[in-house]
């Protein structure tokens, strides 16, 4: 696969766990030969890149991101020869491949805690961060306060108590140790050996937090990242680094560091304002969301997503939209909120199941600046299972048919790594991907064609993003220009029709429509969308009047 700098922003990301994707041996769990059997199918979707979650081995007391050994595989999952088999195949299609990287913490099985914990002279006990008066130590509320006191647990080989954020398996790593962040470098480098062409950085925003009982910052602060990003840079000129870093949205511009730093970040202020604008008919909070981010155009560039496989948080809503928010989407029980933050909850279930509105939403979601990512499952409408543990109910094994457990696995029922979702509206009899194959009106091939629009307008990767203020609230309508050439993309979240006019400089003559089943008219310098309940439409065009390929602006 060529070298060609900058193929993120205008890449399709696709997200899955290869634990719960393709199980090619039987014994209910997903591995790296089932993911392979599976790449005629994402290719034909149409995504570009698979953001590929945890497989290194681990006592998987929190979905793999409680690693126990950077260099290696869980061999349930396969070995190093079957990852480097998926990278290479992965690539004969003109896929691109990242893995996710967890820096933040280890688990207390890996090699490292297991060494500091015994011997406080080792370099390993330096890899941490220790205590042993936690009552006069450094301290803040834990990420997740549902299950933890505190950020600090003792340790009875060490006698001593050691940092966490995270749960009380995860202790964190000491990011402020050199001698740790040349490990870091090395098991980046190891990876883009194998042929990965980048990253998803865990936790970005936690390891730039203090630590420990002195309360500990990094010294170099965001230049951390950019030291990750000379290394995997001197490896392969265009690997990427992509972070999770649900920050305040006046610190994000940092994690880019002028385009020395990160090259894309996931826009956690945008998804929560988006999805509940989508869901509450009234499209304010996507100009909040605008207002609130920075301009980083020219230094790096946003991920948009409306779901990942953690709880939707809705922190950076205003009180009062988190407040209705929380009630609006929480099941009757109860039983979907979790640690004061958000729902376990697909996005299906905060639709309620409608297809329109969710096409409608991946629609606007595509549309937007930034790069797309799609949660695996989504692209059909899976929904989640709340009897599972905290964020595992989002986290069930693809639907791929209505056969023994949804075409996941051969296995009996209980050996599966978690249970198919197998009762209710979102049971794999009714959602899986055999059934909406080449059905026109399937979310799944409603999804295609938008994978398809976003693959060809180059503009919303590289173009200039306007928001067009229009009556009634329902109603979005924004464009991207770039260059002589621009792209207008209208959205109705009512559940009537609705018409609205824009100012529109592009010729008819020079127009198009791109995607969507919504209708347009231009006349005099404007356009009129005429749009049904959950319709939008894409229109490109050029304003010299001349009509160009699409995919060159």
């Amino acid at each position: 696969m060529g070298s060609t700098t900058g193929w993120h922003e205008d890449a399709v990301i696709y997200s899955l766990d290869v634990k719960t994707f393709n199980d090619s041996d039987g014994d209910g769990w997903g591995d790296f030969q089932g993911l392979i059997d599976r790449l005629g199918y994402l290719d034909e979707l149409g995504v570009d890149c698979l953001w590929v979650r945890p497989f290194f081995p681990s006592p998987l007391r929190d979905n793999g991101y409680d690693v126990a050994d950077y260099y290696g595989v869980d061999s349930r999952l396969g070995s190093l020869g079957d990852v480097r088999e998926f990278v290479e195949r992965a690539h004969d299609r003109g896929i691109r491949v990242l893995t996710d990287m967890v820096f933040n913490h280890t688990s207390t099985d890996h090699e490292w805690f297991q060494r500091a914990r015994r011997d406080p002279n080792s370099k390993y006990h330096d890899y941490y961060l220790w205590t042993e008066h936690p009552e006069e130590a450094y301290s803040h509320p834990n990420i997740f306060p549902d299950h933890e006191d505190g950020v600090w647990t003792y340790d009875e080989v060490a006698g001593k108590y050691y940092y966490h954020q995270f749960y009380g398996h995860q202790p964190d790593l000491n990011i402020a140790n050199p001698a740790v962040r040349e490990e870091i470098h090395d098991v980046l480098r190891f990876w883009l050996d194998i042929g990965v062409d980048g990253f998803r950085i865990d936790a970005a925003h936690p390891m730039m937090h203090p630590k420990g009982h002195n309360a500990i910052s990094v010294a170099e602060g965001m230049g951390i990242f950019e030291e990750m990003k000379r290394v995997v840079r001197e490896q392969k000129e265009d690997a990427i680094l992509l972070a999770e870093a649900d920050d305040q949205p006046d610190q994000l511009d940092e994690y880019f560091a002028g385009g020395e730093g990160f090259d894309m970040l996931f826009d956690f202020v945008t998804n929560q304002h988006l999805v509940y604008a989508v869901a509450v008919k009234d499209m304010w909070p996507l100009y909040r969301a605008n207002e609130l981010l920075p301009d980083v155009s020219g230094v790096g560039q946003w991920a948009n997503f409306l779901r990942n496989h953690d709880e939707f948080n809705l922190l950076k809503l205003p009180h009062e939209a988190f407040e209705h928010a929380r009630e609006f989407f929480g099941d009757d029980e109860g039983d979907s909120w979790i640690f004061g933050r958000g729902h376990r909850l697909r996005l299906a279930d905060l639709y309620a199941g409608d297809h329109d509105r969710i096409a409608m939403a991946h629609s606007l979601m595509f549309s937007i600046r930034g790069s797309p990512v799609i949660l695996a499952g989504d692209e059909i409408g899976m929904g989640e299972d709340l009897s599972l543990d905290e964020r595992e109910s989002v986290r069930t094994p693809m639907q791929w048919s209505d056969g023994t457990n949804a075409g996941f696995s051969t296995a009996d029922p209980e050996a599966c790594y978690n249970p198919v979702i197998d009762e209710g509206a979102f049971s794999y009899r009714e959602i899986n991907v055999a059934d909406q194959l080449n059905d026109p009106d399937s979310l799944l091939e409603r999804i295609k064609r938008l994978i398809d629009a976003r693959t060809m307008c180059t503009e919303i990767g590289h173009g200039d993003y306007h928001i067009v203020d229009v009556d009634p609230k329902e109603v979005f309508v924004h464009r991207m220009d770039h260059r002589n050439t621009v792209l207008m993309a209208a959205h109705n979240s009512a559940t009537e029709p609705r018409t609205v006019t824009a100012s529109f400089e592009v010729p008819p003559a020079a127009a198009t429509d791109i995607v969507g089943p919504g209708e347009y008219e231009m006349a005099d310098g404007e356009i009129t969308f005429e749009l049904d309940a959950c319709d939008y439409v894409w229109v490109r065009g050029d304003k010299r009047g001349e009509r160009v390929p699409l995919g060159e602006p």
